[in-house]
């Protein structure tokens, strides 16, 4: 058989030169030459069409709309080079980056002591003065090489900026991209992004070419800087250059776009990258996580999931983490505990982020054994421990109710070096006593926060002046909570809640005076309508007007405690009508949105986030409801349901058990379902003749 051979010859043609200011260029025209011993034949390449690079807007159109280009794009970035390419091995990406030939002076016997050179300029003073007398002992000729190398060999990014600007002043040789990029690169080190942009807009008037490099650098120094709109100005003007971006380009610009909230330009372009030959790293699908996680969108995370599985991409600890925290504003705790397993099947070790991540999660859902296994193998495999996630674990604990662990915990601290419990630490600590009733440890971690100069906050304030309400150690609140006035504590609305919801359990008119005497203290407009509801002259327009300005001037997540602990102020002095009057103000002004449902089948009540006396208001006026409507002789559904939900932690107040006593007082014919906990069901043949009774008595 007859030996084949081929080779590539490179020629070069110098371009005519219309401008003498500018430096001269060369480009290369590669000829292969196919040998064989019974015929030989050259035929030079044909130079395919130039097609009109689209624009930004154009580029990140949905796929659905658009045509992929079948030309390879990476013509458009990179020279011929006269190297041979194996034909079994695979085209190069598409967004490979063009990078600037290796300089000779890598082989410069020189380059030791010219190195010697650029660390005496980078420790000497950073006045001019002082740069240009060093500069005047400069051992060798300022060369290209030789220029090149001090240049990147500089440190601080003043020492870099100053050498450059004195290399232009010599005016030794053309200015080339390649010196820009260097120089950049340190400025963005610096976070120099107005010297940078000064440089590019410099390259721009001089007709240096900006390559992917240079606006790769422009790009993530904006991002650094928090110039986010910068960043996606200059990377408008890349593709309108017809640059691809490279992987950290497009990584920073996917980042850029999520941090604007432009979620559909993240996804646009992210197809587009991948359809044009991007292999996205793992930065890329920390940003969509991210993204999708802050926004609670559970199908963009799974799809997140499914994108990396597919691309064969295998996620860093970075990625897991973010995927963690993502799950955790997403509600999803059962994805994150099997995320957290396939972490550690990988062989990965999970660091302090991830823990407390991991927890935060756990205690959020109160996965209380999910909770306890998790510090069990922190505890057996010696996982690393900051402060951050002693504070996160003793919060979960907090919220599970695992008093013996957060003990454990708190005196890990204690004996740590360098994680000593501070003000969140005792607040926790502070929780957990609060919750099980615990007065006496409560008082005195108290106690012990103004020995060792801790400060109390007004979370701590709040769980201590539960737990003392509970109690009903009136003083002791009373002198908790003038300290930590004192101490500069500012009262808000969880404080005000808290002292409202004393007041609803005082059993002496002496003890509500004292509280309320705190309670003005903080919201002296909450305490006068106290006041108003329970005169007895007494005008529901009035209260409404009231009411209404309190819950306006209200924190969204404090209005609905606020009414709560207002009608159980009203039960607690047998104002039941002026009770069910607030159900209804808090009805009307969306305080309890899904109270009362229907269905064709069923009828529910939903009394979950209902205090016990709320909730057993809200159910006699929905009997009151249902009876009216047999009394119209209206249809009704063969259900009605009614829904407490389970306490899941471990001192909950147990609201299921309290309706429970409710329904059975009034004899009701609601039953515990047997397959939903914290659910009462009762048919309609068994409530019709009980509301009917009811109707006659």
């Amino acid at each position: 058989m007859a030996a084949s051979l081929s080779t590539g010859l490179d020629v070069h043609f110098a371009i005519p030169q219309s401008d003498t200011k500018r430096p001269i260029f060369f480009t290369r025209r590669k000829f292969t030459i196919y040998c064989n011993s019974s015929k030989s034949s050259s035929k030079p390449p044909q130079n395919p069409p130039v097609k009109r690079t689209p624009s930004l807007s154009e580029q990140l159109q949905p796929l659905s709309t658009t045509t992929l280009p079948k030309k390879d794009q990476a013509g458009l970035l990179s020279k011929p080079k006269s190297t041979w390419v194996n034909p079994t091995k695979p085209k190069r990406s598409v967004l490979s980056l063009q990078r600037q030939t290796r300089s000779p002076y890598a082989y410069n016997p020189k380059v030791r002591e010219l190195k010697l050179f650029a660390n005496k300029l980078s420790d000497c003073d950073n006045s001019e003065e002082a740069f240009l007398s060093v500069l005047e002992e400069i051992p060798l000729e300022p060369t290209r090489e030789n220029a090149l190398l001090i240049l990147n060999s500089l440190k601080p990014w003043q020492k870099t900026h100053l050498f450059f600007n004195w290399i232009k002043t010599k005016n030794l040789f053309p200015m080339e991209t390649i010196f820009y990029n260097v120089t950049m690169k340190s400025l963005r080190f610096g976070r120099q992004f107005e010297l940078i942009e000064e440089l590019a807009n410099e390259m721009v008037s001089n007709e240096i070419p900006l390559d992917n490099i240079t606006y790769s650098t422009i790009i993530t120094c904006a991002k650094r800087c928090n110039l986010f709109d910068k960043a996606v100005e200059w990377f408008e003007r890349m593709y309108k250059t017809g640059l691809m971006p490279d992987e950290v380009t497009y990584s920073a610009v996917l980042d850029v776009y999520a941090k604007l909230g432009k979620a559909e330009e993240v996804v646009s372009l992210y197809e587009r990258g991948v359809a044009s030959g991007w292999k996205p790293d793992p930065i890329a699908f920390s940003v969509l996580a991210k993204m999708y996680g802050e926004a609670g969108d559970y199908d963009g995370i799974r799809y997140v999931l499914q994108e990396m599985k597919s691309l064969g991409v295998r996620p860093n600890l970075v990625v897991y983490n973010t995927l963690l925290e993502a799950m955790g504003k997403a509600g999803k705790p059962g994805l994150a505990r099997s995320l957290f397993q396939e972490l550690l099947e990988s062989g990965l070790t999970p660091n302090e982020k991830t823990l407390t991540s991991l927890a935060k999660i756990y205690g959020k859902a109160r996965w209380a054994k999910d909770a306890l296994e998790l510090w069990e193998e922190m505890k057996s495999k010696n996982w690393p421990m900051d402060f951050i996630l002693y504070n996160t674990l003793l919060t979960m604990c907090a919220d599970i109710g695992l008093v013996e662990e957060a003990e454990q915990l708190f005196m890990d601290m204690k004996k740590s070096q360098h994680c000593r419990p501070d003000s969140w630490s005792y607040t926790a600590m502070l929780k957990i006593y609060g919750s099980g009733g615990n007065v006496g440890k409560a008082m005195e971690f108290f106690e012990e926060m103004s020995e060792v100069g801790v400060e109390l906050n007004v979370m701590g304030t709040t769980c201590l002046i539960q737990c003392l309400g509970k109690a009903g150690r009136i003083d002791e609140l009373v002198k908790v909570f003038s300290v930590s006035v004192e101490h500069g504590i500012k009262p808000d609305d969880r404080l005000c809640g808290c002292l409202l919801s004393v007041v609803s359990r005082c059993e002496s008119r002496a003890d509500v005076d004292k509280v309320l005497a705190c309670l003005h203290r903080a919201n002296p407009r909450l305490v006068r309508f106290v006041k108003l509801i329970d005169e007895e002259v007494y005008c529901l327009d009035t209260v409404k007007e009231e009411f209404k300005g309190i819950i306006s001037d209200t924190k969204d997540d404090a209005r609905r405690p606020f009414c709560n602990c207002l009608i159980d102020i009203c039960l607690s002095k047998n104002l039941n009508e002026r009770a069910h009057d607030l159900l209804y103000l808090g009805t009307l002004y969306g305080l309890y949105p899904g109270l009362y449902n229907k269905t064709a089948d069923e009828w529910s009540l939903d009394v979950r986030s209902l205090s016990v006396g709320a909730a057993q208001t809200a159910l006699e006026e929905w009997m009151g409801t249902l009876a009216k409507t047999i009394k119209h002789e209206e249809a009704l559904p063969l259900l009605f349901s009614a829904q407490t939900g389970t306490g899941t932690h471990k001192f909950s107040q147990g609201l299921s058990n309290s309706f429970a006593s409710h329904l059975k007082k009034l004899a009701a014919p609601f039953r515990q379902s047997e397959e939903k906990a914290g659910c009462f069901v009762a048919k309609r043949e068994d409530l019709v003749p009980w509301l009917q009774s009811r109707l006659q008595t």
